[in-house]
């Protein structure tokens, strides 16, 4: 028997950044994270993401797209300079590309999401969260 994949869709508040999260894993079983960084917590983020699914971000205007790296400085986390909604996050690899969204800006959020682990990674080096991302991110179709 064959899941069915299904399209979550998501953006900024203005509608200049968006994403489409394909995934054939039912939301009640999604690996929502609270990552416990900085970052995340000023943005109240709680991202999730499927190796096993694809995930597309669009831009609308690229002038309002903000890549933001901090840290490490090993993924681009994708904010909209006009409204500042943190959609998402972005990695190149030489094994490809690969993202998690914030489940927060989708459209509508899913109903009957688990309650989100706490995530934390400050002990990781570079070579340790860029080979953690490369499993667990899902699938970018494209790096915007």
């Amino acid at each position: 028997m064959t899941s069915l994949v299904r399209n979550f869709e998501g953006g900024c508040h203005c509608g200049t950044l968006g994403f489409v999260f394909q995934t054939a894993l039912p939301a009640t079983e999604w690996a929502v994270r609270a990552c416990q960084c900085r970052f995340c917590r000023l943005h109240g983020a709680l991202t999730t993401s499927d190796s096993g699914g694809r995930l597309t971000f669009t831009v609308g205007d690229v002038d309002l797209l903000e890549r933001y790296r901090f840290g490490l400085r090993t993924a681009d986390f994708l904010v909209c300079r006009r409204c500042g909604v943190y959609v998402g996050a972005q990695i190149e690899t030489t094994h490809g590309a690969f993202g998690i969204v914030n489940v927060l800006s989708m459209t509508p959020v899913p109903n009957g999401l688990p309650v989100s682990t706490p995530a934390e990674y400050s002990s990781e080096n570079s070579d340790e969260r860029v080979e953690r991302r490369k499993k667990r991110w899902t699938p970018l179709e494209r790096a915007v």
